[in-house]
């Protein structure tokens, strides 16, 4: 069944002297993955700086706040539940980015940024008049670079290089044909690339990233900044209500692959529980028979590990006020909302030293511990310390929601984004990259 398109949204006028925005998205599901959260918190606090946002997003469709603009992609939407890699009926085919679409998902790729792009392009192509500039976070296919060849003056989200990604997976794919199936999945790089070189201004989330997208990507240090995400502390908070629950540990994973790293959080899970009682909270929803469900019932640990998905927010805030510690066992991370989410809460946190999480979480043994990727004895030894001493998880987590008080607000995102548009707009060379120490 074709995918019902949800009605555009006009957007807020601009304040004098704001600035005029399409932000695009090519997938905005606010649910997984920190795309759509990003776009929904960067975007309301652009419209209450004074700028008119205009959100041009493919399905899963965002959530977005009052006075942001929406204006739906169509897409084949191939990879939806309750249907994923799905046929469409032939009348659902009516651009050649749909073509492309399918085509690509057939030969095992991925084609919805290179799709998304395509469809963009043809959008926006007369309504120059209409903005100022163009976001686009991390789409980075060909009918982006049309834009900026186009003359439009644009500014490229770019989380960290999904080349990690890839190195990552091709890491634990277990037997040729997985490796075969991982480079045909990731074929959408080679374009990503292509795309980012060209480019003349890539946000970035955290100097890790911006390091690794100038060594992997080459993209020049003068064309990347950096300006970090941020979490809603008013949302993500201690509440007085929620009472703490002894042993509960709890990770959020936006997707089941290996760079999440919930394999060896669960083998340490397993040697914890012979121990002590406790019990793991995953926020999100490991595939049925992959790697994280069977390391589950291989160790035997369904009857304390519990799984949810799908909550809002606050309720995500509460259950992060019930556990004890908070683990982000990942073996790479570009920068880590659900890092800052639980130090917001106030709950202590055990890190990986994974790509930008010493950055974000900070000093260890200040405002977290951190501990060796990929090792699961690393991660017995710092969840064990916490739990075995109340007066280090109040210190820590005390400590956290202060560190991100002062340096991850989606106010401060805004801001620094809006710098990074003036100064396109100028002809200005990027603002300096933000500094979280």
């Amino acid at each position: 069944m074709a995918i019902a398109l949800p009605a555009h949204v006009a957007p807020r006028a601009p304040a004098p002297g704001g600035h005029r925005i399409a932000f695009l998205i090519y997938r905005g599901n606010p649910r997984c993955g920190g795309q759509g959260v990003y776009t929904r918190h960067l975007t309301r606090e652009l419209v209450n700086l004074g700028h008119c946002v205009e959100v041009f997003a493919g399905p899963p469709w965002p959530e977005l706040d009052e006075g942001v603009g929406f204006t739906p992609v169509r897409a084949l939407d191939l990879y939806r539940d309750p249907d994923p890699f799905r046929i469409p009926a032939p009348r659902e085919f009516t651009s050649l980015a749909d073509v492309s679409e399918f085509a690509v998902m057939l030969a095992a790729g991925f084609g919805e940024p290179l799709a998304y792009s395509m469809r963009i392009a043809k959008l926006l192509r007369h309504r120059r008049s209409d903005f100022d500039i163009i976001h686009d976070n991390q789409c980075l296919g060909t009918g982006i670079l049309k834009l900026h060849r186009w003359g439009w003056p644009l500014l490229e989200t770019l989380h960290h290089p999904i080349t990690v990604d890839r190195s990552i997976a091709l890491d634990h794919a277990e037997t040729a044909w997985r490796r075969f199936t991982t480079r045909r999945w990731f074929g959408f790089l080679r374009m990503q690339v292509r795309v980012a070189r060209q480019l003349p201004a890539v946000l970035t989330v955290s100097h890790n990233s911006k390091a690794d997208i100038n060594a992997q990507m080459h993209v020049p240090l003068e064309r990347l900044t950096v300006v970090p995400v941020g979490v809603d502390h008013t949302v993500f908070r201690p509440y007085d209500d929620v009472v703490k629950r002894p042993g509960r540990l709890m990770v959020t994973s936006s997707s089941d692959v290996p760079m999440k790293g919930l394999v060896p959080l669960l083998e340490a899970i397993a040697k914890l529980r012979t121990e002590r009682d406790l019990e793991l909270v995953v926020i999100g929803q490991p595939k049925a028979k992959g790697r994280v469900a069977k390391t589950i019932e291989r160790l035997g640990l369904s009857d304390i590990v519990t799984t949810i998905s799908g909550v809002s927010d606050e309720d995500l805030a509460r259950l992060y006020g019930e556990a004890e510690v908070a683990i982000v066992p990942s073996l790479y991370e570009g920068f880590s909302l659900p890092a800052i989410e639980a130090m917001s809460c106030s709950v202590p946190v055990v890190a990986t030293t994974g790509g930008a999480l010493p950055e974000v979480v900070g000093e260890s043994g200040e405002t977290g511990l951190l501990v060796e990727p990929n090792n699961a004895e690393a991660l017995v030894s710092a969840i064990r310390q916490l739990l075995d001493d109340a007066t280090l998880r109040a210190r820590l987590g005390a400590a956290g929601r202060q560190r991100v008080m002062e340096r991850f607000t989606w106010q401060v995102t805004a801001r620094g984004t809006a710098a990074c548009y003036d100064a396109i707009l100028r002809h200005e060379p990027l603002p300096a990259a933000m500094r979280f120490d």
